[in-house]
């Protein structure tokens, strides 16, 4: 039997609800030539008879026996691809029907060196304010950063500059996956961001300025699960961490940032403070983005959403 052209992995747990979406999603693209590897991270509802009710050899059934998170999920979807791609997609994310036809373009129009790409994204479920304030940081802060390439993409990525969403945006050579070591299985969050700097130490990923795929937006992981995570993922990275600070890059202050802005929106201003740079206040951009985020916790406390 030969080997599709793009392994489409999907990790679930507990989404016998949603899965076939993104299954259909997944089989509904105008590149034909795939499979989609469902990986069942140890599922108790009907996850197993929604994907094997699929009448498409296609679509393969892997399954955990014990949940073991998603990126161990991810890791064995990896090791039983059989394309020359794989391609992430989160159980309840979706694709447009374009979206491997415009990457898989993209990567082979720029050539030799380039193993991989990632689109735009398009978040449902996202409130009003939400939105908001995605569009004054992305005019703030993103604009001008380089959004594809190797070295470069990897400084915006660390920097917080870009935000990828590669759970459902990344597609990248099955070989270099295999040669990066997967998915870091003791990350709960940033283990694609870190997945995707391994892939920029060996090649460069394109940019798809699309958004073809579509997430759904359910809710944020607590403050302290980035605290420990920011952690480890700096530590896994630390040096290049060290070489972008030495060029002049703050990575571990806007990091920072990032961890006082989850406390602030939960309400939590005590633990923010402890997590904040007293230098914020002398930096106008700073200033706002602690405000907006002092905002949102205040409304989190009145409608009593911390815990």
């Amino acid at each position: 039997m030969r080997n599709p052209r793009v392994s489409v992995v999907i990790p679930a747990y507990e989404r016998g609800h949603m899965v076939g979406r993104a299954v259909d999603t997944a089989l509904a693209q105008t590149v034909e030539d795939l499979e989609v590897v469902v990986v069942d991270d140890g599922s108790t509802d009907d996850t197993r008879a929604v994907v094997e009710g699929y009448d498409d050899p296609r679509v393969r059934y892997l399954a955990h026996e014990t949940n073991r998170g998603v990126s161990a999920a991810r890791n064995t979807g990896v090791e039983a691809a059989r394309g020359e791609y794989v391609a992430f997609l989160d159980s309840d994310d979706e694709w447009l029907p374009r979206k491997l036809e415009r990457q898989l373009a993209a990567i082979d129009a720029r050539g030799e060196g380039w193993v991989g790409a990632y689109c735009d994204v398009a978040t449902a479920g996202v409130s009003l304010l939400g939105r908001l304030a995605a569009a004054v940081s992305d005019r703030l802060f993103r604009a001008a950063a380089p959004r594809e390439g190797g070295r470069e993409l990897a400084a915006s990525l660390l920097a917080m500059q870009v935000f990828m969403g590669p759970g459902s945006t990344l597609v990248v050579e099955r070989s270099v996956l295999e040669a990066t070591g997967g998915f870091d299985e003791g990350l709960s969050a940033y283990e694609d961001w870190d997945l995707v700097l391994r892939v920029l130490a060996v090649g460069k990923l394109a940019y798809v300025d699309e958004p073809l795929a579509l997430t759904h937006f359910t809710g944020d992981a607590p403050a302290a699960t980035y605290v420990e995570n920011d952690r480890r993922y700096l530590d896994r990275n630390a040096a290049l961490v060290a070489e972008l600070e030495a060029e002049g890059i703050p990575v571990r202050r806007v990091h920072r940032m990032g961890l006082v802005g989850h406390y602030l929106t939960e309400g939590r201003f005590g633990e923010a403070a402890e997590h904040l740079d007293w230098e914020t206040f002398t930096r106008p951009k700073d200033l706002a983005r602690l405000a907006f985020w002092s905002v949102l916790g205040l409304r989190s406390l009145t409608r009593g959403e911390t815990g």
